[in-house]
């Protein structure tokens, strides 16, 4: 019995054996089965994430340059727009033109701008003007720029751009504006497009070698690394130099996205990457670039970067783990714990990868970050309700504060009331309209006016909503009061002329006057009520002759010499004549003289009457007492001296600010004043080439006069 017992179990373990195998075969082929199955679809899902995260950067990358591009572009347009008012306002020959377009090459040849053009379509005659080379005239030219003839009519002096243009050896663009105030003159910038775009493009690297490409509305190459590819059509150009390849699919992205403006991120067929050609997969991120509204024009830039160099990582992991799993069939099962520890290993591995290609995108993110960080532009973003998402330095420092502090507050807190509560508006115009808005606003900043030209843009998610603004502004004050001040200039010449005639025909009749005046005091007593009568004709005669004179002295055109003379020294001296006067009307005076302040552009007696009538009519605003700080400042960087002169007066009304330099107007009443101070004290600091400023305060005003200091070399 036991023999038999003994034979059925050895008979069975061979059964009981190979059934155990069987099953540890099965569970362990279909373990690895499973590992397998789950490893191919967690490496396609890793793939897919790291190609989603990459062309995001890639994304941020496009949106900067297309932000650099938007940004230079306005700026040579609003030169443009300037020297087309300069040149309007000078009405010079083109002799005289070509010195202010030479100084206009020094700020916009760097730019691209290569030649620029004055037309004039009427007689079709071109002044043409190159750097550093004499001025061209040419004769019975056909100007076929339609648009710049339109645009002449229109109420807003806009800025016509042309599309770009091939010829044998570059690709350039045409900016036109018209001369203010005369419809038959336009002003032509020619602008070289690879010189433009190379400062923004050429150095862009995403990953290692990925590069970036610009195509036209029409779908032609403005840039490309290739420079053979620079000029033509981006459907066919990839076709002919590689026709074994099928390029369906960014001919689509082309076509359907990119041309109509579209911004969006996708993959590829290419067949060249630099320098190396075959069927080459890329991702590829692009955003449109609005080029004008004259004619409307959008260009579209395109960050592309080979799959090969992102995947390369996945790949290497995905081939350890398959060596892991081979090597599992032989171990079976008991290398479980093995393949777990091997996992994980890999998994570390590859988020180092990962990392690495992380910091390498976030570094050039970081690249054209300090870009934003280091222009002097107000950037920053807000979402609908005016709350600060983000800012730069330069806004934030300008408010006294640090970006981080800055995010997070409201508008109100930053801007005034009225400035904040416009920015509101303009936000829901944006939400509303669904496109960026153009605005200039005005806060007051220590009593100061601040102009600030602002583009409101809204910032989309990928399903189309608004996720917040972003505000790119610039101030521009010093323009405005340049405006102002060419106003103010040209209104005091044609009052200055008419002040001059006026004035010689006074003098005559006023003259007779005086002397029959004089013949008759000759024959009455003194004392009698005649010889009284005839001495107030008489004062009032040569008070009338001396508001005469002081007309003729602003308007005469003097052979003067220049000369110069210590400004320190000057105040000093006639803060001595009018110390007891201060005293009498209880008025404390506080000065703070810069030290070693070069000689200025000035006569002493002449600019002691300017400083004479500053402080009489600050003493004058004082009836019941007061203080006038009177400081100088010597600004290197501009070659100039500045005079400060504060009061705690009734202050200017800033509706009449605008006027306090005009001949006879004065706040003053009647008898105290015949309103010449401030139009003679113009009259002389401009004659020696400086200016005059007055801002009126809560209390007081502040007249600040600056004036040419001497050079060392004269």
């Amino acid at each position: 019995m036991f023999a038999v017992n003994n034979y059925m179990i050895r008979a069975t373990r061979p059964k009981i054996e190979s059934r155990i195998v069987f099953i540890v075969v099965y569970i362990a082929i279909t373990c690895i089965a499973l590992g397998t199955i789950l490893s191919f679809w967690s490496s396609r899902e890793m793939r897919e994430v790291v190609d989603k995260q990459f062309n995001e950067e890639q994304l941020y990358v496009a949106r900067s340059v297309k932000t650099l591009i938007e940004r230079e572009l306005r700026f040579l347009q609003k030169e443009l727009l300037l020297l087309s008012e300069n040149i309007a306002v000078m009405n010079s020959t083109p002799s005289f033109q070509h010195l202010e377009i030479q100084n206009e090459f020094n700020r916009v040849q760097e730019s691209g701008v290569w030649k620029i053009e004055s037309v004039n379509l009427e007689n079709r005659i071109t002044y043409s003007y190159t750097p550093h080379s004499p001025w061209k005239e040419i004769e019975n030219i056909d100007v076929n720029i339609t648009d710049p003839v339109q645009l002449k009519a229109a109420s807003d002096h806009s800025v016509w751009v042309s599309r770009p243009q091939t010829n044998a050896s570059e690709i350039h663009l045409i900016m036109a504006a018209p001369l203010i105030g005369d419809e038959t003159e336009l002003l032509i910038f020619h602008i070289n497009i690879s010189i433009f775009l190379a400062p923004f493009i050429k150095d862009i690297h995403s990953g290692k070698t990925g590069y970036a490409w610009i195509i036209d509305e029409k779908g032609y190459f403005l840039y490309h690394p290739d420079v053979s590819f620079i000029g033509k059509s981006a459907f066919t150009v990839r076709s002919e130099k590689h026709p074994d390849i099928s390029f369906y699919t960014i001919n689509f992205i082309q076509k359907e996205k990119m041309l109509k403006g579209d911004e969006g991120t996708g993959s590829y067929v290419s067949g060249w990457h630099r320098g190396n050609t075959g069927k080459i997969n890329k991702l590829i991120a692009f955003t449109p670039i609005s080029i004008s509204n004259k004619p409307p024009q959008k260009w579209s830039v395109a960050v592309v970067a080979p799959v090969s160099e992102i995947e390369e990582a996945l790949e290497e992991g995905h081939l350890w783990q398959l060596s892991l799993q081979g090597f599992v069939i032989i171990i079976i099962l008991s290398a479980a714990l093995s393949i777990l520890f091997l996992e994980r290993r890999w998994s570390g591995r590859l988020k180092e990868q990962i990392r690495i290609r992380t910091a390498e995108l976030g570094r050039s993110e970081e690249n054209y970050r300090s870009l934003v960080e280091s222009a002097e532009d107000f950037i920053y973003t807000i979402d609908k309700n005016g709350i600060f998402q983000s800012a730069n330095s330069f806004t934030a420092a300008f408010f006294g504060t640090s970006p981080k502090n800055l995010i997070g507050k409201s508008i109100f807190e930053a801007f005034s009331e009225e400035s904040a509560k416009r920015q509101i508006d303009i936000l829901q115009q944006v939400y509303n309209k669904n496109k960026s808005v153009h605005d200039e606003l005005i806060f007051k900043i220590n009593g100061k006016n601040i102009w600030i030209n602002a583009n409101f843009m809204p910032l989309k998610s990928k399903n189309g909503n608004i996720t917040a603004v972003l505000c790119i502004a610039r101030d521009i004050t010093e323009i405005r009061n340049l405006e102002r001040h060419l106003i103010n200039a040209e209104k005091l010449a044609s009052v200055g002329t008419l002040a001059a005639g006026v004035a010689h025909e006074i003098n005559n009749p006023l003259g007779v006057i005086l002397g029959f005046c004089d013949l008759l005091l000759r024959k009455k007593k003194p004392g009698s009520q005649e010889y009284e009568d005839l001495k107030i004709i008489e004062r009032q005669g040569l008070h009338c002759k001396k508001i005469v004179e002081n007309l003729l002295s602003f308007s005469r055109e003097r052979d003067e010499h220049s000369a110069y003379c210590d400004m320190n020294r000057c105040l000093q001296e006639i803060l001595r004549v009018v110390h007891h006067n201060l005293e009498i009307n209880q008025i404390k005076l506080f000065t703070n003289f810069e030290k070693e302040i070069p000689p200025v552009n000035g006569d002493t007696h002449q600019l002691q009457q300017v400083f004479l009538n500053l402080i009489n009519n600050a003493v004058a605003s004082m009836p019941g007492g007061g203080s006038i700080t009177i400081s100088t400042y010597l600004d290197k960087a501009r070659r100039k001296a500045r005079v400060i002169l504060r009061d705690t007066g009734s202050g200017v009304d800033p509706a009449n600010l605008d006027h306090i330099f005009e001949p006879f107007y004065t706040t003053k009443p009647e008898g105290e004043g015949n309103g010449l101070g401030l139009f003679v004290s113009y009259g002389i600091v401009t004659k020696f080439g400086g200016t005059i400023e007055c801002i009126s305060q809560t209390r007081g005003v502040t007249f600040t006069v600056e004036l040419p200091i001497k050079d060392c070399e004269e």
